[in-house]
C-alpha cells in the first residue's frame, strides 16, 4: 500500500504530512529536548549536562510568554548528536539545537517559537553529520 503524502511551508519551512493537509497537527510547535543518560565510562550524554534543568527552563519560558500558538516542549530520549552537548529538536521544521545552554531558552524561544527564525548560531549544521 502506497503512502500519500504532500509537501506544504509552515512558517517559510518545507513540511512532508502524511495527509493532504496541515489540520492534524496538535500544535503549531513542538520542542523535544534531550535529556539521555548513560551508564558512567560510557560517551557523553545530553542529560548529564542539565536536560531536565532545559526542560523545565522551557516549560517556564513558554507558559511566561503566553503565545498565541499551542507550544509543547518536552523531554526526549537521544536524538543521535550527543557529541555536540545538550540537543534539542524543533518541529515542525525539525530544526536541531545543540550545545544549548540555559541562557539560550529565551533566545530560542523569542525567535523561533515565536518569531518563526531560527537561531543560526545553535542549529546542527550539515556539515557535521
Amino acid at each position: 500500500m502506497k503512502s500519500v503524502y504532500s509537501v506544504a511551508k509552515i512558517n517559510h519551512f518545507p513540511y512532508i504530512c502524511l495527509s493532504n493537509t496541515m489540520e492534524n497537527l496538535k500544535f503549531d510547535k513542538h520542542v523535544f529536548i534531550c535529556v539521555n543518560q548513560r551508564a558512567e565510562g560510557e560517551k557523553r550524554s545530553c542529560g548529564e549536562g542539565h536536560g531536565m534543568a532545559l526542560v523545565t527552563a522551557f516549560k517556564k519560558t513558554i507558559k511566561d510568554k503566553n503565545l498565541n500558538i499551542k507550544v509543547r516542549a518536552q523531554r526526549a530520549g537521544c536524538l543521535d548528536v550527543c557529541h555536540f552537548g545538550p540537543t534539542l529538536v524543533v518541529y515542525p521544521e525539525g530544526i536541531f539545537y545543540v550545545g544549548v545552554e540555559l541562557k539560550d531558552v529565551e533566545e530560542i524561544v523569542e525567535s523561533h517559537i515565536k518569531n518563526d527564525i531560527p537561531v543560526e548560531r545553535l542549529r546542527l549544521k550539515k556539515e557535521h553529520y
